[in-house]
């Protein structure tokens, strides 16, 4: 696509699952592209993951890193950046919105000056709507977060709209659910308690389902990568710049459908158990959630192309030759 060819573009967090996606399909595109990531070794960050892609990348951390060099100049600004994880944000509060809340700011003070008309996409999440009121879930559900890590990426995305609101800047914000694809993290259940399924079913052993009965959509990471690009393409357009968006995936299924789904996707080889939530895991869990997402979907024509099983069978495919590089913390 013309919009990318030459485009210079910065990946905050460009080593992860969904940056680094998204810097290959960049690369593909024409794009001259810098991945940041602070490459932390409980984060989604991998080494391997950039492998063949084509990008510069650049060990930093948005907190302290020097920042006005790789922003000058920028175009468009993919903000993948962040500490994804409930439990470490509950454990560790202040280091959470340090990354999440206190680094946006400074990353936003720095591309004022150095990328003043830059686009922004920033990635954000589903989980600070916390318990839904109603399903499926659309922009207006009241937001309620169930943790600290839910508070303070509410917060690093109200500092990004406040761009758009105040000085103008073509910002977006995606609100994204259970994402899964090549490239997550399965060592652990850090990113999704998909990446330990998966990693369980590769290595012939069971995994662990926690509740059942609760409802997800998932998003393939190609669709997902898809969107951030639209996003990035239509910023600029009324409708679609300052606005937040959910962004969904399949149709939602139940956690125990998902588990069968994902035997099935292995060949029906797999066996898995369930178990009630754990203590420390229960008071945060936010029951059944879906997107609605039709608010994305009119404004850019986005739309998810991947079925729930063929991304699963996609996944696990993908996997199967590179374990070794995946099934341990980087």
């Amino acid at each position: 696509m013309d919009f990318w060819k030459r485009r210079k573009v910065l990946v905050t967090g460009g080593a992860g699952f969904l940056g680094s996606n998204l810097c290959h399909a960049l690369a593909g595109l024409g794009a001259r592209v810098t991945a940041l990531d602070a490459m932390l070794p409980e984060g989604g960050a991998n080494p391997a993951n950039l492998e063949g892609a084509g990008v510069l990348l650049v060990r930093g951390d948005i907190r302290d890193a020097e920042l006005a060099s790789l922003c000058q100049g920028t175009e468009v600004l993919f903000n993948m950046a962040a500490q994804t994880s409930h439990m470490g944000g509950q454990r560790d509060p202040v280091a959470d919105i340090a990354i999440n809340a206190v680094a946006q700011v400074r990353l936003i003070q720095v591309m004022r000056e150095a990328a003043p008309g830059a686009r922004v996409v920033h990635a954000s999440t589903r989980q600070f709507y916390g318990r839904p009121i109603s399903l499926p879930v659309d922009e207006l559900h009241p937001v309620n977060p169930p943790d600290a890590n839910g508070v303070s990426k509410w917060a690093g995305e109200q500092y990004w709209l406040l761009e758009n609101r105040v000085l103008g800047r073509p910002v977006v914000s995606l609100r994204l659910t259970n994402c899964y694809g090549p490239r997550l993290r399965i060592a652990d259940a850090r990113q999704t308690f998909l990446g330990i399924w998966m990693r369980r079913l590769l290595e012939g052993q069971p995994f662990e389902v926690w509740g059942g009965a609760q409802l997800r959509d998932l998003a393939f990471v190609d669709d997902v990568t898809r969107a951030f690009l639209l996003a990035a393409e239509q910023a600029d357009r009324p409708g679609v710049a300052g606005r937040v968006f959910n962004l969904g995936g399949a149709p939602p299924v139940s956690l125990l459908e998902l588990a069968e789904l994902c035997i099935r996707a292995n060949g029906g080889q797999g066996a898995f158990a369930t178990r009630e939530f754990p203590a420390d895991r229960a008071p945060i869990d936010i029951g059944s959630y879906h997107a609605n997402d039709g608010a994305f979907r009119a404004a850019t024509g986005w739309q998810a192309a991947v079925g729930l099983e063929e991304g699963l069978r996609r996944t696990l495919d993908w996997y199967r030759e590179r374990l070794p590089d995946y099934a341990f913390n980087a």
